[in-house]
């Protein structure tokens, strides 16, 4: 067996996926499975804190070693896995009585999205400033690259920042949905409360359209959305980029 052919094998053996193998029954492989498995279940724990905190370590390992089963790692970066564990959450019986769950799942990967995020330029009011009237109507923008929206028809970002800090929920929790804007300004992840029109107003951003027209399409569906103040918002949080 030549040494790619080898390595092949050992790669799908460790996945399980070849298993009359001539290294089926080597002993030290399930040492290999094992540390591999260990690898990613730690990586699932660092990459969601929040639902790690709020389900216990002993729940969350164990949902954890059931999503590697179904989906082991393929990419080296341990940084990059789990993109489908909110959804597998969503699904996941013993996870019914928790329906937040796969929301506060869902902004602890999205807050890591964008800390892993390239580097831009963000737009910042002074430069917009400088710009004279007739020309801010045509500026055109994009949200920054580490700019990431959230929508959820609970309070999960009241249980996100609780459960980030591993504190307990506070009693008096409004029971409402929320949405937020996160955002990396200055190297740092913030995760700041938003609202449906200012999710709008960055969604119109996408098309990179001129200001205008993304000002037009917000006030077409939220005709009393003030975005002036919206766009004051995106500007201050270093969620624009010019284009």
């Amino acid at each position: 067996m030549s040494l790619a052919a080898f390595q092949r094998t050992f790669h799908a053996e460790l996945r399980c996926e070849v298993p009359t193998s001539p290294l089926a029954t080597h002993p030290g492989l399930a040492v290999h499975r094992s540390t591999m498995a260990r690898a990613a279940i730690d990586a699932l724990e660092a990459n969601f804190p929040a639902v790690a905190c709020l389900v216990g370590q002993a729940w969350f390992r164990s949902a954890a070693a059931a999503f590697f089963a179904e989906q082991p790692a393929r990419d080296a970066r341990l940084l990059a896995y789990g993109a489908d564990f909110p959804a597998f959450l969503a699904a996941a019986p013993s996870a019914s009585d928790l329906p937040y769950l796969a929301d506060v799942a869902q902004l602890d990967w999205l807050w890591l999205e964008s800390y892993a995020a390239a580097d831009a330029s963000a737009l910042h009011a002074s430069s917009v400033r400088r710009l004279a009237d007739d020309a801010i109507g045509e500026l055109r923008v994009a949200p920054h690259p580490a700019t990431r929206a959230w929508s959820s028809s609970y309070p999960a970002l009241a249980i996100w920042n609780a459960s980030r800090a591993c504190v307990a929920v506070p009693d008096d929790m409004a029971w409402e949905p929320q949405t937020a804007l996160i955002t990396r300004p200055a190297g740092d992840v913030v995760v700041t409360l938003a609202d449906p029109p200012t999710l709008a107003f960055l969604d119109a951003c996408t098309d990179e359209a001129p200001l205008a027209a993304c000002v037009e399409r917000t006030q077409h569906h939220f005709p009393s959305a003030r975005t002036d103040l919206i766009f004051a918002q995106l500007l201050t949080t270093g969620a624009l980029t010019a284009l």
